[in-house]
């Protein structure tokens, strides 16, 4: 985004404090930009008027919308309103809000949960509203179908609007949340095997049979790609997964992460927990066609995370 010779472009950064925010702000290529990153005690995004209100003092020249209630499996299936709501309320107020402001450039952040549960792998963008939602997580993906679908309306009566949307997948790093209760699932396997490690436990349980698959991304990776993708909003398409290309099994993450820490034991099997989706690969097309691969191995993202963890004092 250009901004007056003299000065950095502006970037309104939501979800500042978040697992996606905090890897954007510890970015290299953050030190382009003057980063305005609100915590929600000082900009609550479900309040329409204080959004509009901060957007017109502040005026910046594009914004990342990386903010949002989220959690796993748990969390989505025993809070479904709030999942809905909030999520619909934020993504609304600052998507409206900007584009009311005059912000020409704005970047919102998805998630493949938008894709149908029965959809062919890989996922591709043109999917979107082609089948049922998967039920665990229904909620949250309809909010943020409608804030891409939004993006994509404002697009068409507008041309000089750049409004787009980045498809992550599932994601993990430094900053993300531990806690079982509310934790994704590469956080909550590193808790789990962790704490099996410390008390010297020598089986922990795996939910299903895990043989469902994932594509999980370093958050650093993806911090990469929105920065890059901040610094060229003419090149990105209007909707582009940032992924992988491959997946692993649950099991196989259980196994990596316990490699990583030393822990020896066995897994064993709920079958009476839900799983959620069977797999949910992305299809990379369009992200390598724009030129840009994640550069962090699975083994050495773990690894990094795990001495976040570590560090963190969750262990």
């Amino acid at each position: 985004m250009s901004a007056e010779q003299g000065r950095k472009a502006t970037m309104l950064l939501t979800g500042g404090g978040g697992l996606v925010g905090r890897n954007i702000q510890e970015h290299a290529r953050a030190a382009d930009w003057t980063i305005l990153a609100p915590r929600s005690a000082e900009l609550d995004l479900t309040d329409a008027a204080a959004v509009d209100a901060y957007l017109a003092k502040h005026q910046p020249d594009l914004v990342v919308h990386a903010a949002g209630r989220v959690g796993g499996i748990q969390a989505n299936m025993a809070n479904p309103v709030a999942f809905l709501d909030e999520n619909t309320a934020m993504g609304r107020n600052i998507i409206m809000g900007a584009y009311r402001a005059g912000v020409r450039g704005f970047l919102n952040l998805a998630s493949t949960c938008i894709y149908p549960r029965a959809a062919e792998n890989p996922l591709r963008e043109d999917m979107v509203l082609t089948g049922p939602l998967e039920p665990t997580n229904e909620g949250y993906a309809l909010a943020k179908i409608m804030a891409l679908r939004l993006c994509d309306y404002i697009r068409r009566e507008d041309a000089g609007a750049q409004y787009k949307t980045l498809i992550p997948c599932n994601l993990y790093g430094a900053h993300d949340t531990f806690d079982p209760k509310q934790s994704h699932l590469l956080p909550a396997i590193i808790h789990k095997v962790h704490q099996a490690q410390k008390t010297g436990e020598t089986s922990v349980e795996i939910w299903g049979d895990g043989t469902a698959r994932r594509e999980f991304m370093f958050a650093a990776d993806l911090a990469d790609a929105v920065l890059r993708a901040a610094a060229d909003m003419d090149s990105l398409p209007g909707s582009m997964n940032i992924g992988l290309g491959q997946d692993h099994s649950i099991n196989d993450y259980y196994a990596t992460v316990a490699e990583v820490i030393g822990w020896t034991g066995d897994f064993s099997h709920d079958l009476s927990k839900p799983v959620g989706m069977k797999q949910k690969l992305c299809d990379p097309a369009r992200q390598q066609d724009w030129g840009w691969q994640a550069p962090t191995a699975l083994r050495d993202g773990i690894a990094q995370t795990y001495r976040h963890y570590l560090e963190s004092g969750y262990a």
